[in-house]
């Protein structure tokens, strides 16, 4: 298995003849190519999202917020987290697990679209398009700044519990007060394309040698997708675990999980199976393009970035 990481730049042409971009005109694309027996697997970045401190470690127990903080050397001001779409190219199929940000969430994301054309694919030339959860920034890529399908001509699937529940018009009335906008952005974007729309159940294969991994918490139906074999295949985990520290302490999750105590045992149970059978994994907000492995750390675990 080989990882590479590297970070494109637009204004190649100007790049070639020696020029110096001014800072406003560079804008640069993370991208982490993992490769093994016939697969290749793009993590190619949506930017990032920033939230201050207060919400971003609002889970963590507050006696042990300081210990925690200063343990993973977690930052006192805004907090960035990584947006890592997985890229599938497997025979004549292209797939993308979850469509990013898109233009109305958050101005330091919504990058996918260039992101994928600095590896010179275009959106045409996605073939399907897999969702791990309906939340704005794995989702509400799915339409672009004209309300249009991004990915026109890409088959659409989204586990059938996790469609239900977006798409179900009480959904408003139980959802967190904080996450109103995200039952709107969900409900309008499905129902765009609900004609279009399949839906899965866990355990389905849901693409040549994807199989799908009910791993519900974070959100009602949320899915992970076990692409191949452990010893050849990778795991895309979505946001089962979203940080370092989740994965360390799984009893940690994120503010924004609809269910914390199943979110945490779902958590648990998926980061044992990921040390126990060696997989490679691809986490939507972990660092460094996300793609790593789990290791046993005694009782608890650790991410380990590129391995």
């Amino acid at each position: 298995m080989i990882v590479t990481r590297r970070v494109v730049l637009a204004g190649s042409a100007a790049l070639a003849a020696g020029a110096v971009l001014p800072a406003t005109a560079r804008r640069a694309w993370a991208v982490t190519t993992w490769k093994s027996d016939g697969l290749q697997i793009d993590s190619a970045s949506d930017g990032h999202l920033e939230f201050p401190p207060e919400f971003a470690y609002a889970t963590f127990p507050e006696a042990q917020r300081a210990d925690l903080i200063a343990q993973f050397d977690l930052p006192d001001g805004v907090v960035e987290s990584p947006l890592n779409v997985t890229l599938l190219r497997q025979g004549d199929r292209v797939i993308l697990f979850d469509v990013g940000s898109g233009p109305d969430f958050m101005p330091t994301a919504g990058r996918l679209v260039d992101a994928l054309a600095a590896i010179d694919v275009a959106p045409e030339d996605v073939t399907d398009v897999i969702f791990t959860h309906g939340h704005p920034d794995h989702l509400w890529g799915l339409l672009d700044e004209f309300d249009e399908p991004s990915f026109p001509d890409a088959r659409l699937a989204m586990g059938k519990a996790e469609f239900d529940y977006w798409t179900d018009p009480a959904t408003v009335d139980t959802i967190a007060e904080d996450q109103l906008s995200f039952a709107a952005g969900a409900m309008r974007r499905l129902q765009a394309v609900a004609d279009r729309i399949e839906t899965f159940a866990d355990g389905d294969e849901v693409a040549p040698n994807v199989r799908a991994v009910g791993t519900p918490g974070h959100t009602p139906g949320h899915m992970s997708f076990a692409i191949g074999t452990p010893e050849d295949g990778l795991f895309v985990l979505g946001d089962v675990a979203t940080t370092v520290v989740s994965v360390a302490y799984p009893q940690i999750g994120a503010g924004t999980d609809h269910d914390p105590d199943l979110a945490a045992r779902t958590r648990a149970a998926v980061l044992a199976r990921l040390a126990d059978e060696g997989w490679t994994t691809l986490g939507y907000h972990l660092p460094q393009g996300g793609i790593g492995r789990i290791q046993r750390d005694g009782d608890r675990f650790t991410y380990v970035a590129g391995a």
